[in-house]
């Protein structure tokens, strides 16, 4: 028996053109319990990282795809499949690497190797969506010597900057000082100056404020308006707008924020023509406001939701979605005089005719520091499997 242990370093998180390392960890246990131990045999292991795609049949139609060479190999366990048994296709992938041949392991020992390659930056971001999904996975493949291959497999998330190729290029050709005093792995160096850079674009791109002022009206009047100061967010930030009734002809009883993202796919892909958008609401505020002169909301960008992208095949986008329950009379009327003595107490009407009507305000989401959303995400950084 062999034990196999993949540790992610850094966590499960990574920017597309990020370096990923893994090492790998072959262990020989020794039982306290077993009378008699042995050296234990590896012919081969390698490791390869894919990415999976997977559509909806009801949503997606997808041309058909010319795999069967691909299907014939993956019919033979002897062959390293990584995406083996998993539903959808294999969209992307990293080319294999050997991590040794012919591997003993005493009783007791242990062995590890490092695994390193860089994240395409040209591939689309980790997304469960209702239509599509695309999951990377990191595969591990070991064999004994005549027997089926075994695969562990390291899921992980890989978060997409656009723009990230292009301004890298520009700071590259600025001279940058260097620090004679630290010796870096020329990998490591590369990793972390891709990282800094992808910190600065966003910190560049969601530092801009404006003042944005939005009227907010319907057919029978204004109701007041809106005021937000940016538009540009990152995953993990919190959104905050303000709202101003005292301005307002029609007198605002009740209004609702959701913070939603709208899932759509691409028209050639469509299985119906003219097919809708899936929405999936990820923060919801609440709150009647009669009499009320001003009020906000503040609604959190979860980090384990998936910034706004686009591939061939699907868009993601963000929105603030506002529904609004208006007075179809004055404000005054809404209250009634409940007794005529002395003591004066007021009570709202009963009954009251309103109007209902919504507004879609869109919003930019861009990832963050993959290292901040590790903290949150459901994949594990260790993952084991017994040969």
């Amino acid at each position: 028996m062999i034990e196999v242990l993949a540790k992610l370093g850094r966590g499960p998180v990574f920017l597309a053109g990020e370096v990923l390392e893994c090492v790998i960890t072959f262990t020989n246990p020794l039982s306290a319990s077993s009378t008699s131990a042995s050296s234990e045999m590896l012919a081969w292991a390698s490791a390869q990282i894919h990415c999976q795609f997977h559509a909806s049949e009801n949503r997606v139609a997808l041309p058909p795809s010319d795999g069967s060479k691909h299907d014939v190999q993956a019919e033979n366990e002897t062959v390293f499949v990584p995406n083996r048994g998993e539903r959808g296709q294999c969209i992307l992938s990293t080319p294999p690497k050997i991590l040794f041949c012919d591997l003993r392991l005493d009783p007791g020992e242990s062995k590890s190797y490092s695994y390193c390659e860089t994240l395409p930056i040209d591939g689309p971001p980790s997304f469960r969506g209702q239509s599509v999904k695309y999951v990377y996975k990191l595969t591990i493949g070991c064999q004994r010597v005549n027997s089926p291959i075994k695969l562990l497999r390291v899921p992980f998330r890989v978060l997409v900057l656009h723009g990230l190729k292009d301004y890298q290029s520009s700071q590259d050709e600025a001279v940058a000082p260097s620090n004679p005093f630290l010796e870096e792995e020329e990998g490591l160096k590369k990793d972390s100056h891709l990282a800094d850079l992808a910190t600065e674009l966003l910190m560049v791109a969601t530092s801009r404020r404006s003042l944005h002022l939005y009227n907010i009206s319907n057919t029978r009047g204004k109701v007041g308006t809106f005021c937000i100061f940016k538009t540009v967010y990152k995953i993990g930030e919190d959104v905050i707008g303000t709202f101003n009734f005292s301005e307002g002809d029609i007198p605002c009883l009740q209004f609702s924020v959701s913070l939603q993202t709208e899932e759509s796919i691409q028209e050639e892909f469509q299985r119906r023509r003219g097919q809708p958008g899936s929405f999936s609401t990820h923060a919801r505020h609440q709150e009647a406001c009669l009499h009320t002169a001003q009020s906000s909301f503040s609604l959190p960008i979860p980090l384990s939701s998936t910034p706004g992208f686009t591939t061939n095949i699907v868009s993601l986008k963000w929105r603030l979605h506002f529904e609004f329950v208006t007075s179809g009379e004055s404000a005054g009327t809404c209250l009634v005089r409940g007794s005529q003595s002395e003591a004066i107490t007021w009570t709202g009407v009963e009954q009251i005719e309103v109007d209902t009507f919504s507004w879609d305000l869109p919003i930019k989401v861009l990832p963050t520091n993959p290292i901040l959303a590790s903290y949150v995400s459901q994949f594990s950084s260790t993952n084991s499997i017994t040969i």
